[in-house]
């Protein structure tokens, strides 16, 4: 498939990126409703507010197809009510092949659009660049390094990365690559901490989760809702918890 990087160095979207490495991993989350997960008082690491998946339909089996990519995430949008740009930190899918790099990047470029948005606002990385592709566990990867972020209030660095593939010129777009860890500051007091998480699979099958910092007893007033009191309608409202306090 000519998919393995010769040289066993993963560089999602760097210009040097020459394929993926394999890794080996597995892991398993904990949901909860997040009512049930509050009045349990169980830790909480993050709530999940959106989902969205696709087929590419007519893409090949090799190559990624960013109108599949695109539909994903527009899905996730649409049922969590959030703008693109509502997002700090996007985890990708990027494996480190100089094709699906670009192509991801293009797709995440039609979502955001040419505007309503700043240069560089949002980082982006890989969890691939670190521990490389994990095939089935690569979501879960993702996914646990996005959590953590939230956990640290840390934008997390990705790997490997010095120059952007394909000559993309990532200073005029709203995406940066997340090269060193940094402070991840709240947008607003009171505004969680939001990031996204892209898993786009072998065959065009394609996932984009969007996952919300959970703020606890310091939410505003308004915004808490007592165990009694009518949820809002939400698509998701479910909680992704530690089982310590339950097992200490």
């Amino acid at each position: 498939l000519r998919a393995l990087s010769p040289t066993g160095r993963p560089a999602p979207f760097d210009a040097s990126g020459d394929g993926l490495v394999v890794g080996e991993g597995a892991g398993v989350f904990v949901l909860k409703r997040l009512s049930d997960a509050e009045r349990h008082g169980d830790r909480i690491y993050g709530v999940l507010r959106g989902f969205g998946l696709s087929n590419d339909i007519g893409g090949s089996l090799l190559a990624p197809d960013a109108g599949g990519q695109f539909r994903a995430m527009r899905a996730a949008y649409a049922r969590s009510g959030w703008a693109p740009q509502d997002v700090d930190l996007i985890e990708c899918h990027a494996t480190g092949t100089p094709v699906g790099d670009a192509v991801e990047l293009q797709s995440l470029s039609t979502l955001w659009g040419g505007s309503g948005w700043e240069r560089r606002q949002c980082a982006l990385g890989s969890a691939k660049s670190n521990v490389g592709h994990m095939l089935t566990a690569a979501g879960a990867a993702g996914l646990m390094k996005v959590l953590l972020a939230l956990r640290a209030k840390t934008l997390p660095p990705s790997a490997n990365f010095s120059k952007p593939v394909g000559g993309a010129d990532l200073d005029s777009t709203p995406f940066r690559v997340q090269t060193k860890a940094e402070p991840w500051p709240e947008r607003s007091k009171g505004t969680p901490r939001r990031a996204a998480v892209s898993g786009f699979g072998f065959g065009g099958i394609n996932a984009h989760l969007l996952v919300e910092e959970w703020l606890g007893e310091t939410r505003p007033a308004q915004a808490r809702r007592t165990l009694n009191a009518p949820a809002a309608p939400r698509a998701l409202d479910i909680a992704v918890v530690g089982l310590e306090a339950r097992f200490g």
